[in-house]
């Protein structure tokens, strides 16, 4: 009997080691697991911020409501009217802008365009003409709500859009020709197709899009949304409207562009002004997407010593 009562405590001695050994595997185990999700996670905000982010010094900007309907983001579409203190300042009368002409022509001198985007678009065709092309035309450009109209009334709505519902009462807008053939079949389609992206450029209304933008395919259609956005939207195969989405679900997005790192955030504005931290020293800009919120571009090259 004692001899019976001893074996069973040896036995329980030697389970409860067993068990005790097996513990701190577990335990183990578990620490991996957190720390496995402690890796995604900051995989995840990698995208967000940077580790050291706490560190750095930083400088702070304010927006205000006035801003979501101001910049080169904004959405002017059907559902989307164009607040009338969006349109540029700097609209010009491309005839008159000698320096801004070289490269292409104008269907008529009364076209009218933001002159900053006049700048990009004339680096653009210099560019398309060391390729070889160099038959590019503007047929139009910037429309204010009364030419709107007129031609809303021409054209109907099956051609037209209602003045404060198209992108020429922007500004940053352009339809873009050809003096050799539809713009579609000619070299300097098929080069704004591959290359307009990196210009600032993003051919609005693509074939296969019809059902997000509402409007037909326009091959002639190039909306100015800078970089490094039209990058992106290249990349990503995104109209304006799907990419402010997708900035809007991911909150938070990082890339680089020729050397640049560029960090975009989406900020909802539900208050009058808002105050943002960035990086101190930091080039940036802020568009509204003209809906419910603002696309803040940061540079972040400069935290690299570039």
């Amino acid at each position: 009997m004692k001899k019976g009562l001893i074996l069973l405590v040896i036995f329980l001695l030697v389970g409860c080691e067993s068990i005790l050994t097996d513990a701190p595997n577990a335990n183990e185990a578990k620490n991996k697991d957190g720390q496995e999700a402690n890796a995604d996670s900051a995989t995840r905000s990698d995208n967000h911020s940077d580790e050291n982010d706490s560190n750095i010094e930083t400088q702070t900007i304010h927006v205000t409501a006035e801003q979501v309907t101001r910049g080169n983001l904004v959405l002017v579409n059907k559902e989307h009217p164009l607040d009338e203190g969006a349109v540029p300042t700097d609209i010009v009368k491309l005839f008159q802008e000698q320096d801004l002409m070289n490269g292409y022509v104008l269907l008529d001198n009364t076209i009218r365009l933001s002159r900053s985007v006049a700048l990009q678009f004339r680096e653009m065709v210099d560019a398309a003409g060391e390729d070889g092309v160099h038959h590019f035309m503007i047929s139009s450009g910037y429309r204010d709500t009364e030419e709107q109209e007129v031609l809303y009334r021409e054209k109907g709505s099956d051609y037209a859009l209602p003045p404060g519902y198209s992108e020429h009462n922007l500004g940053l807008s352009m339809d873009i020709g050809s003096t050799q053939m539809s713009i579609d079949q000619a070299p300097e389609g098929k080069w704004l197709q591959k290359h307009a992206w990196e210009f600032g450029f993003i051919l609005r209304y693509p074939p296969d899009k019809t059902e997000i933008t509402g409007i037909q395919y326009e091959p002639w259609h190039f909306r100015y949304v800078g970089l490094p956005h039209s990058m992106i939207m290249n990349d990503l195969g995104l109209t304006l409207e799907e990419y402010l989405d997708y900035l809007k679900n991911s909150s938070s997005y990082k890339t680089t562009v020729e050397g640049k790192k560029y960090e975009i955030t989406y900020v909802p504005v539900t208050t009058k002004d808002i105050a943002l931290e960035i990086p101190a020293g930091s080039e940036y800009e802020v568009s509204g997407n003209n809906i419910d919120g603002v696309i803040v571009t940061v540079n972040l090259s400069q935290d690299d010593g570039e």
